[in-house]
C-alpha cells in the first residue's frame, strides 16, 4: 500500500477532476506484478494502468491481490469500470484505502467485488489517500473545492510594504514550493487588485508542470486589462463579476476570458461577487483544490465568510514593522471571536518557515 500511495502521489496535478490513485498488484508469493496510477481525466484508472503493466511484463494476475488507494469504480464514465477490469483479470483480493465518496460509486465498487467472490479489505493507508484527495471528497460531500489560503509574510505578518511592494518577502526556495501547491491545484483564484497593483501571471514556472491550472479572478466591474500578463495562452481564465458590462465583458472575452456574473444577493452586495456562489460554480466546474493567492482585502472577505479551508503560509526571518497584513477583517469585540486552527504541519523550505493550519472541525479524517 505504501507503494500504491506513492503512486498514487505522482498523480498531483495531472488528474483534475478526478481524484489521485494508486494501484499495486501482487502475486501469491508477494511478488509485484504491475502498478500504475491513474492518467489525465479521459485516460486510464490506476487500475487499468496496472494490469497493462502486468500484461506487457508477461505477468499473470489470476489470484493475484490488488492494492488501490481508493474504492475501483463501478460505474461507466469516460472509462468503463474498473471493477469488471480487476475481475475479468483474475484478481482475487482488493486491498482499498478508502470508499469512493462519488455517489455514482459509494460502495457499489466493493459490492460487485464481493458478489463476485472477492475478498475486500478496506482501511490501509486510509489518512495519507484522504489527504492526497482533500478536495475530491470536499467536492463529493458538500459541493465545493477544499479552499486553501496561501500567504508569503514577515515574521511579524506582513505580506507587502504600505506602498504594496511584496517581491520579495520569501526566499526562492519557499517560492517554488509554492508554485508544486499551485501545480497540485484545480484552479487557482486572486482578486481584481492583486491584478491592477501586481499584474501577475500566477502560473506554475518554478516546478515541472504537464498542465496550467486555470485561473480564477473575483473582478466585480470588470477592471481586468485586456493586456494583463494572467491571459497565457491555453489556460482557462474566468473572471466572476457583479455588475454587467458587456462592452467590457467583450473585450475580455475576446483575450480568451470567460465571464460569469454573480453578483451578492443580500441587501447591499449587488455591487460585489457572492464568494460563495462562486465556490459552487467552481465545484460544478469540477475544481477539487482552490489554491487562493490574492491580496489582504479578499483574504478577508473569504475568511470572514467562513469559505477558506486551510491556510498555507510561508514566514520569512524578516520584520518589516508597518505594512499590510495578511488579511483585513474584524474587528473583533473579544478574543473569543477569534478564528482557530489547528496545526497541520511545520516544515522548513531554505531560510523561511511553511505552516500549513487547518480551521477546526475541516478536514478531519
Amino acid at each position: 500500500m505504501r507503494l500504491a500511495l506513492a503512486l498514487a502521489a505522482q498523480a498531483v496535478g495531472t488528474t483534475e477532476p478526478n481524484p489521485r490513485v494508486g494501484c499495486v498488484l501482487v502475486g501469491a508469493n508477494g511478488q509485484v506484478l504491475g502498478s500504475g496510477h491513474t492518467q489525465q481525466a479521459g485516460g486510464p484508472h490506476a487500475e487499468i494502468m496496472a494490469l497493462r503493466d502486468a500484461r506487457q511484463r508477461g505477468m499473470s494476475t489470476i489470484g493475484a491481490s490488488a492494492y488501490v488507494t481508493l474504492e475501483p469504480c463501478s460505474h461507466h464514465g469516460r472509462t468503463g469500470p474498473c471493477c469488471d477490469a480487476l475481475l475479468a483479470a483474475g484478481i482475487t483480493r482488493v486491498v482499498a484505502s478508502l470508499p469512493d465518496p462519488n455517489p455514482l460509486v459509494g460502495g457499489q465498487g466493493f459490492e460487485r467485488l464481493r458478489a463476485a467472490g472477492v475478498v475486500v479489505d478496506i482501511g490501509p493507508g486510509a489518512k495519507e489517500s484522504y489527504e492526497l484527495n482533500i478536495g475530491f471528497f470536499g467536492r463529493m460531500q458538500r459541493g465545493t473545492p477544499w479552499v486553501r489560503l496561501k500567504v508569503a509574510a514577515s515574521l511579524d505578518g506582513k505580506t507587502a510594504l504600505d506602498n504594496g511592494q511584496s517581491q520579495w518577502i520569501t526566499s526562492p526556495q519557499a517560492r517554488a514550493d509554492g508554485h508544486a501547491w499551485r501545480a497540485r491545484a484545480g484552479a487557482i483564484l486572486t482578486g481584481i487588485g492583486t491584478v491592477r497593483e501586481d499584474n501577475p501571471r500566477l502560473d506554475v514556472r518554478l516546478v515541472p508542470c504537464t498542465r496550467q491550472p486555470p485561473l480564477v479572478v473575483i473582478d466585480s466591474r470588470l477592471e481586468t486589462p485586456p493586456g494583463a500578463q494572467l491571459f497565457i495562452e491555453g489556460r482557462p481564465v474566468w473572471l466572476y463579476a457583479a455588475v454587467r458590462d458587456d462592452t467590457k465583458a467583450q473585450a475580455l472575452e475576446h483575450c480568451g476570458a470567460q465571464v460569469r456574473y454573480l453578483p451578492g444577493q443580500a441587501p447591499g452586495t449587488s455591487q460585489k461577487v457572492d464568494l460563495a456562489a462562486v465556490l459552487r460554480d467552481l465545484g460544478q466546474r469540477g475544481v477539487n483544490e482552490l489554491h487562493v493567492e490574492a491580496g489582504h482585502k479578499l483574504n478577508g472577505s473569504l475568511l470572514r465568510e467562513g469559505l477558506v479551508d486551510e491556510l498555507l503560509v510561508y514566514l520569512a526571518p524578516k520584520l518589516i514593522g508597518q505594512g499590510r497584513e495578511m488579511a483585513a477583517f474584524g474587528p473583533l469585540a473579544s478574543l473569543d471571536e477569534a478564528l482557530a486552527l489547528e496545526w497541520v504541519s511545520s516544515v522548513m523550505v531554505g531560510p523561511d518557515l511553511r505552516l500549513l493550519a487547518r480551521f477546526t472541525g475541516r478536514g478531519r479524517f
